[in-house]
């Protein structure tokens, strides 16, 4: 793979992840609006918005799975639009869906590993600190992604997107729908992530949660970034 890296203008450090001018228009939906946005490398950042802002679509965008109409996009300094969805794992970027996108009949570790599978992108030297990351995960490895918790698929997601995401890591709603308990285990385990030098854009619509952990904060509106904070 090729792929062309550029430096940050001014000869600044690049970012971990720098959209600029982005507009996404689905069908006769225009979503995304102009939106500009910096991820710092080693920074835990936030996308805060409504559901229907936009959150999605940006994250989407970002690892090909929706075509970019006009702007740039760019991961430690590589234009993204000039290397194809099924390679962009390959550059250190993991994803953790909404929906989680787990394959029921596997096992939660075949479930981890399966990027490796399929595109050499996962790497499994980074398996042992994701079960010490979460350890809980050890206990049902073995076990059918189809009978796990809603909770503990989440984790599962997120491990998966640990294992792929050695430079970026984009988490959508990594909260939504958890208990309480759950909710505050998997924001302890983002905590920790905090000072590993790894990078972090979540979408979130509960900021609460979330709030005491971000380095950078952008609000999107109606498919603009509207504020950033931090």
């Amino acid at each position: 793979m090729s792929a062309a890296r550029e430096a940050a203008p001014g000869g600044a450090p690049e970012a971990a992840l720098a959209v600029s001018g982005l507009e996404v228009a689905i069908g006769a939906s225009h979503i995304l609006h102009d939106v500009a946005l910096r991820v710092p490398r080693g920074a835990l950042c936030g996308l805060i918005g409504r559901n229907g802002a936009g959150k999605t679509t940006l994250l989407r965008t970002v690892m090909g799975l929706i075509p970019a109409h006009t702007g740039t996009i760019r991961c430690d300094g590589v234009d993204l639009r000039a290397v194809p969805a099924h390679r962009r794992v390959h550059l250190g970027i993991g994803y953790m869906p909404e929906d989680r996108r787990l394959v029921p009949q596997f096992t939660a570790e075949d479930n981890l590993l399966l990027p490796m599978w399929v595109t050499g992108g996962a790497r499994a030297e980074r398996l042992p600190w994701v079960y010490e990351l979460m350890p809980e995960l050890a206990a049902f490895a073995g076990r059918p992604d189809g009978q796990l918790s809603g909770g503990q698929q989440k984790l599962l997601a997120l491990a998966r997107a640990l294992l792929c995401g050695s430079k970026l890591v984009l988490l959508d709603e990594p909260t939504e729908g958890l208990a309480p308990a759950l909710a505050r285990r998997l924001v302890e385990v983002l905590a920790r992530l905090k000072g590993s030098g790894l990078s972090v854009l979540m979408a979130e619509s509960n900021d609460v949660l979330i709030a005491d952990l971000l380095d950078r904060a952008f609000v999107i509106e109606r498919g603009s970034v509207t504020a950033t904070g931090g």
